[in-house]
């Protein structure tokens, strides 16, 4: 259905076009503007210019042939997201990945030196290595935990890392402080940390950071498998790009919402 033409309202499409012709650069148009940036012609596109106007969508520039956008637009897209909070809006996209690509997927946020999980869908795994709702982990040593401290500043990450329990969960564990910092660059670099073994034993997980305005962390996702499914390195090929892209709309909707939705989490 999706790929169908036939179920596709083009004139709709057309209509966020105009929408999306405005930016912080160009906050105001003239229609011929308006017709390049969208990829219309110039009379379709002044009739949904006037028809948008008409809605309250868009406003005539006084003294000018331009137009911009209006605050109505926020209606859009605010009131929903202002009544959501990360758990209602990670929680789908979470679903999306368990079980046919992942065996779970989790949203956590830090809590001082700790990830909580706040959300989790999971399938197929053994019940010791259940994570529930309301559960805690060492950030030191989880990939949700790096993905969120690599973008917090170089001396609260230290501070977070030198007041941890920094014990040895498994042989793979990092716990020399330095190290960690270093592999945290890393993780901010490539927008994505892996766990593989690290934090509890049989599991590989890939994780991603949410972001506020301000570029700091709000949350992570994560996507986890059982070692026993997939060698790490098809596994990560496979679920960074899941778990970056669903980072990246949690992102968006924080950042949207003017920190309504961040807010929300408490």
């Amino acid at each position: 259905m999706e790929d169908n033409p036939k179920n596709v309202v083009q004139s709709v499409g057309k209509v966020f076009a105009v929408l999306r012709a405005f930016d912080v650069t160009l906050p105001e148009l003239t229609i011929t503007e308006v017709a390049g940036r969208a990829g219309l012609d110039r009379g379709t596109s002044f009739r949904l210019v006037h028809t948008l106007c008409q809605l309250g969508y868009l406003a005539a520039v006084p003294h000018s042939r331009r137009y911009r956008l209006t605050l109505k637009c926020l209606e859009l897209g605010y009131t929903p997201l202002a009544r959501a909070d990360l758990k209602v809006l990670a929680r789908p996209l979470l679903a999306e990945l368990v079980p046919d690509m992942v065996d779970a997927a989790s949203l956590g946020m830090l809590d001082g030196a700790d990830v909580v999980y706040v959300e989790r869908v999971q399938a197929n795994l053994p019940m010791n290595l259940d994570r529930r709702t309301g559960s805690r982990t060492g950030a030191y040593s989880a990939a949700l935990g790096h993905a969120m401290l690599a973008y917090l500043p170089l001396h609260e990450q230290q501070a977070v890392l030198e007041r941890s329990n920094r014990i040895k969960v498994s042989e793979k564990t990092l716990t020399d402080v330095d190290a960690i910092l270093e592999r945290l660059g890393d993780v901010r670099q490539q927008g994505y940390a892996v766990s593989d073994g690290e934090n509890a034993y049989g599991l590989r997980t890939v994780a991603a950071a949410i972001l506020d305005g301000d570029g700091l962390p709000v949350g992570g996702v994560s996507a986890t498998i059982h070692a026993q499914r997939m060698p790490l390195e098809p596994f990560v090929d496979l679920a960074a790009p899941a778990i970056r892209r669903i980072a990246a709309e949690l992102t968006r909707a924080v950042q949207l919402s003017f920190g309504a939705v961040a807010a929300a989490r408490s």
